[in-house]
């Protein structure tokens, strides 16, 4: 598995584990319907978007037979809590290809990511979560994050009420 940043090239694969990884994971918490109505093309218009403006660092790991093959990508910039300081990244979003979870292909990535947080001067990193994706916070729970001490947000998606919360790891200790 190799992790690189990505390239306009890799936009639709970036888009496609999106909304795979959505209706994968999110089966029990986002109506099917709702996940039924994601689009690729426009995620595809967002993530070209995202690549042509650097807003965010994303990261792409390729693997497969002929080491091309999109398995996972992870989004990570500055921090944008109110408050935070300057020195703590976020981690934007962390997808990977249903049919790759379990492999490292996450740990690869938040690995990766990690080290060009610390390489940037940051010293802390956060992300929020969905309260109900248990999946997930076991994975950032192994991989150094900790429940942050802010108030969950709630908010409606897809005609359900959602719970966010947020985890923070200090990027030394992070593992």
């Amino acid at each position: 598995m190799q992790i690189v940043p990505a390239t306009l090239g890799d936009a639709r694969a970036v888009a496609q584990i999106h909304v795979d990884s959505w209706r994968a994971a999110y089966r029990d918490i986002l109506a099917a319907d709702y996940l039924a109505s994601l689009s690729v093309d426009k995620r595809e218009a967002m993530w070209r978007r995202a690549i042509e403006s650097g807003e965010t660092h994303l990261l792409v790991a390729k693997g497969g037979g002929d080491g091309r093959d999109v398995l996972g990508w992870i989004s990570f910039a500055g921090c944008r809590d109110a408050g935070a300081p300057a020195t703590q990244a976020e981690i934007w979003a962390l997808y990977v290809a249903p049919r790759a979870w379990t492999l490292g292909v996450g740990r690869g990535l938040w690995a990766h990511a990690r080290d060009r947080m610390r390489a940037q001067g940051y010293t802390s990193c956060s992300l929020w979560v969905f309260a109900q994706n248990e999946r997930a916070i076991r994975f950032y729970r192994a991989a150094g994050f900790a429940p942050a001490p802010l108030p969950e947000q709630t908010f409606e998606l897809g005609g359900r009420q959602l719970r966010e919360v947020c985890y923070v790891c200090r990027l030394g200790d992070a593992g």
